[in-house]
């Protein structure tokens, strides 16, 4: 058997040298070396190298695709919503991302008390005990949870992870500065089509779709797969339409039927991928999805 040492030295012997700049021809005399000589010793010795070394990366071994369902996750998840905005307080639609680390786009002085009242939640179903990572959107209220969460569940804030665009709250358009209670009209559409989205406007606010949105959710829980394993990981994220159709997502329930899953401000639930909800006939009533969650 081959110590270490030996393979080592046998592997070196039998790599081939690569070629210097230029190369040596029977009467000695150099000439530059060509293109065409170079590459196909690098490809031999590439190949050599990678046989022959026993810690080399074997790239069919990497973790594939992230798709939505997934077949497993390799993280523990926890969905919170962060509580009232001072928007919201005020009844008002702000979803433009311009506005979302401004002080009116924090906690009101309910949403603060919401707060406090998920991180306790999350303390009695203890969702760090064993260490947990915060995933906040940058949005001014979610990343103020984030620091009550940690605060209450006693996590370094070196845990906290900002993220700045896949947990931005759903752009909603022309519906921007209206009252609250007309986002109802965006809600009937998405359960016609995920493809459907809010009318637009000129003020630079985005007007996203259900499918727009589940592609960001879809991109972070691709990151959150890849950075992690084993972890637990707490997603907190200024509105409910990030976190319903994450969930419906990560179940397999049809898009349209993302409003089922609303959350409340303060609200905190464990990702469980087991409780896929019985189908029940969308607003089109016509069809029935046959590949959920994507379903037009």
């Amino acid at each position: 058997m081959f110590t270490i040492t030996k393979f080592c030295t046998a592997s070196a012997s039998i790599t081939p040298k690569l070629p210097s700049s230029t190369y040596e021809n029977p009467n000695h005399s150099h000439k530059p070396i060509s293109r065409r000589h170079l590459l196909p010793a690098l490809t031999l010795s590439i190949s050599l190298t990678s046989q022959l070394n026993p810690f080399s990366v074997q790239v069919a071994g990497a973790r594939g695709l992230f798709q939505m369902p997934p077949l497993r996750l390799s993280n523990r998840y926890y969905l919170v919503r962060a509580g009232e905005s001072e928007y919201e307080s005020l009844g008002i639609v702000n979803t433009n991302p311009v506005a979302k680390t401004s002080v009116d786009s924090g906690l009101s002085e309910t949403g603060k008390k919401q707060t406090v009242t998920a991180a306790f939640k999350l303390k009695a179903m203890a969702a760090c005990d064993g260490g947990c990572w915060i995933w906040p959107s940058i949005t001014q209220r979610a990343y103020q949870a984030a620091e009550v969460i940690a605060s209450v569940n006693g996590i370094s804030r070196s845990y906290i992870v900002p993220e700045y665009s896949f947990l931005d709250a759903r752009g909603l358009g022309s519906y921007e500065g209206m009252k609250l209670e007309s986002v109802s009209e965006v809600y009937v559409s998405d359960g016609i089509s995920p493809t459907i989205k809010p009318p637009p406007t000129d003020d630079g606010t985005p007007n996203e779709s259900v499918a727009d949105v589940f592609v960001r959710v879809t991109q972070l829980m691709s990151i959150l797969e890849t950075q992690y394993s084993e972890d637990t990981v707490i997603i907190v994220s200024p509105d409910s339409d990030n976190l319903s159709i994450l969930q419906a997502g990560l179940i397999g329930l049809d898009l349209r039927r993302h409003r089922e899953l609303s959350f409340a401000p303060g609200e905190v639930r464990f990702v469980d991928t087991s409780s896929i909800p019985t189908y029940k006939q969308p607003a089109s009533a016509v069809y029935k999805c046959l590949n959920p969650p994507n379903c037009n």
